[in-house]
């Protein structure tokens, strides 16, 4: 075989190890940012329920506050 056939050969094989130690990497940081968001879905559901509508029980509030939001309503 020439020279240059063997030349192609090792710099196919160069190219083709660089690009699967790319994915490689790319999978490890895929799979990291995975477990990040799992942490992160107990948090999320945290906040949900704290910043949850305004129980049922709060009405006697809003009707206390009717002729407020009437006035801020034609101002």
């Amino acid at each position: 075989m020439p020279a240059a056939a063997w030349a192609t050969i090792v710099v196919a094989a160069l190219i083709i190890a660089i690009a699967g130690i790319g994915l490689l990497r790319v999978i490890l940081h895929l799979r990291h940012v995975s477990k990040t968001l799992a942490a992160l879905d107990g948090g999320v559901d945290a906040i949900v329920a704290s910043t949850s509508t305004v129980p049922a029980r709060l009405t006697s509030v809003n009707a206390n506050l009717k002729p407020v939001r009437d006035f801020c309503a034609g101002v």
